[in-house]
C-alpha cells in the first residue's frame, strides 16, 4: 500500500476537513492518507480515517518519515519545510499545495518570496482550481508541474438531516475573526435583515477564538454592542464537525442560509458542506468559491461591501419559497456530481503517476 503525507500548520479549518476527507477517499483505493500538523491551539481533534501527527521537531518528524516511507509529501501553503524534509533524508516527491494564502496581493508575495524554495525542492504543485491562484503558479512556475483539481467532499457522510423546523429564520457564518473572512460585514448584513426582514432572525457565528488576534476580537464584541446583536447572535465555538451537518440543515429549513462573507478564498469547505445540507449560499465572490457556487443556480452571489445588494439577494432567498427549493436542490446536485471521492482520488492518482510517484 503507497503512503501519503499531508503537512499544514494546525488541525482546524477547511484543511483539517479536506485531509480527513482524502484520507478516508484514498484509502477505498489503497493509498494510506497519514496528517502532520505543527502545533494544535484546542483539545478537539476530529477522528481520521489516517494516523495524525502533532509536532514541529525535526527528530519527531525524521521519525514519521522513517517510519511511514511516504511515496509523496503533499505540504500545504508551506515553503519553509521543504529544506527540512530534504535534510533529513527525504527522497520521495515533495508537492506544494496552496489552499489559500488570503488576498491576491499576500498570495502573490507569499509564492514570490518562496519561488527559489519552491524550485529548489518541489516536485509538483497542486491547488483546488482556484482562478488566481492558477494564474499565478503559471507566471512564476513555468517549468514545474502543476495539477488543478476540485477538493472531495463526501456527500454521504456529511448531508441534509431532518430537524424541528426553528420558529425564526437561521442565518450561518464561519471563519476566524480577521479582515479577509470580513466578519463585519456579515454583522451590517444581519442588523439589516433584523431591522428590515424579521426582527427574530438569529445569526449562528462559527469561529475559533484560538485562531484570533487579540485587537481585532476586541473590535468583533465594539461592533456587536453598537449594532446591539447580543439577543439575535450566538457564538459557537469548537462545534464536532459531525455535529455541523445539524446545524446547516437547521439553517436550510429555517428560511434562513449560509453566508460568505469572504474577500478572498482558496476553496471553501463550508459552501460545500452547506449545499449538501440543503441550505442555500448567498456569497461574494471569492474567487475560489466559482467551483462551488453558480449565480441564480447553486447559490447567490452580492457584490463585496455592497450591504445593500447583499440584503436584497438576501431578503429574496428568504422570500422566494420556488427561487430558494430550486437553488437548494441544484446546490446538492451540484456538489455530489463535481466534488465526488471518487473523482478526487482519480485525480491525485494520475497526478502521483505523472510525477513518478506511484
Amino acid at each position: 500500500m503507497k503512503k501519503v503525507l499531508f503537512v499544514f500548520y494546525v488541525p482546524s479549518g477547511g484543511v483539517e476537513t479536506l485531509n480527513r476527507q482524502r484520507c478516508a477517499a484514498l484509502k477505498t483505493f489503497n493509498i494510506e492518507g497519514h496528517s502532520l500538523y505543527y502545533q494544535k491551539k484546542r483539545d478537539l481533534l476530529n477522528p481520521s480515517e489516517g494516523r495524525t501527527f502533532i509536532g514541529k521537531d525535526p527528530e519527531m518528524i525524521k521519525r514519521v518519515l522513517t517510519e511511514g516511507k511516504y511515496s509523496a509529501i503533499v505540504v500545504i501553503s508551506d515553503y519553509q519545510i521543504l529544506p527540512l524534509f530534504r535534510k533529513l533524508g527525504y527522497k520521495g516527491k515533495l508537492i506544494i499545495e496552496i489552499q489559500g494564502l488570503g488576498s491576491k496581493e499576500r498570495a502573490r508575495q507569499f509564492l514570490t518570496q518562496g519561488k527559489s524554495i519552491i524550485e529548489a525542492h518541489a516536485d509538483a504543485l497542486l491547488n483546488p482550481k482556484t482562478p488566481h491562484i492558477e494564474k499565478l503558479l503559471h507566471e512564476l512556475f513555468p517549468s514545474t508541474p502543476k495539477f488543478s483539481f476540485n477538493n472531495c467532499f463526501d456527500t454521504r457522510a456529511f448531508h441534509y438531516t431532518q430537524t424541528k423546523k426553528s420558529a425564526y429564520p437561521i442565518i450561518g457564518w464561519t471563519g476566524r475573526i480577521d479582515d479577509n473572512k470580513n466578519w463585519s460585514e456579515f454583522l451590517r448584513i444581519g442588523h439589516r435583515l433584523i431591522k428590515e426582514v424579521n426582527p427574530n432572525t438569529q445569526l449562528y457565528m462559527f469561529e475559533d477564538p484560538s485562531l484570533c488576534d487579540a485587537e481585532e476580537r476586541k473590535r468583533f464584541f465594539q461592533m456587536i454592542r453598537t449594532l446591539d446583536l447580543q439577543k439575535n447572535l450566538s457564538l459557537l465555538h469548537h462545534v464536532p464537525h459531525d455535529k455541523m451537518p445539524n446545524y446547516f440543515s437547521a439553517m436550510g429549513e429555517s428560511g434562513g442560509f449560509y453566508c460568505s462573507t469572504s474577500k478572498v478564498e482558496g476553496a471553501p469547505y463550508s459552501v460545500l458542506e452547506a449545499l449538501s445540507c440543503k441550505c442555500p449560499v448567498l456569497t461574494t465572490d471569492s474567487d475560489g468559491v466559482r467551483s462551488a457556487v453558480i449565480d441564480n443556480e447553486t447559490g447567490i452571489y452580492y457584490t463585496l461591501g455592497n450591504i445593500q445588494e447583499a440584503v436584497k439577494e438576501a431578503r429574496e432567498l428568504m422570500t422566494n419559497s420556488k427561487k430558494r427549493e430550486e437553488i437548494r436542490d441544484s446546490g446538492l446536485k451540484h456538489v455530489q456530481h463535481h466534488f465526488h471521492p471518487n473523482q478526487y482520488s482519480t485525480h491525485f492518482i494520475q497526478m502521483l503517476t505523472s510525477i513518478g510517484a506511484m
